[in-house]
């Protein structure tokens, strides 16, 4: 526990239970809502190549799991927390202009 909250910087367990219960929800609802995405746009298993329909339900997922990271993470009052997360993740993967982009547009407003 120690070790997440020095690596974290968080201060308490409480935090540290709400933050798992976060990556938690996050996950199994990305994953339940990617399939309907994938449908709505027209493409199923029936209709596509098992291996190409396993490989977009894969690229889709992501996405989609970042955006409920910090939506969730709202929700339960960690926004701070999962906002700088995403950020250092999408600059770890080379993707660190999504967020310069996303922070430019909130700034001119």
């Amino acid at each position: 526990m120690r070790n997440f909250k020095q690596r974290w910087n968080i201060t308490n367990n409480w935090q540290i239970f709400v933050i798992l219960l976060v990556f938690a929800i996050t996950g199994s609802s990305a994953a339940m809502l990617s399939k309907p995405i994938l449908n709505w746009i027209g493409i199923s298993k029936e209709t596509h190549h098992i291996l190409l329909y396993l490989l977009l339900y894969i690229l889709i997922i992501f996405p989609v799991y970042q955006l409920l990271l910090v939506v969730f993470g709202f929700l339960f009052g960690q926004f701070q927390f999962f906002y700088s997360f995403e950020k250092k993740l999408l600059n770890a993967m080379k993707l660190g202009f999504i967020i310069t982009f996303l922070e430019k547009k909130k700034g001119t407003k």
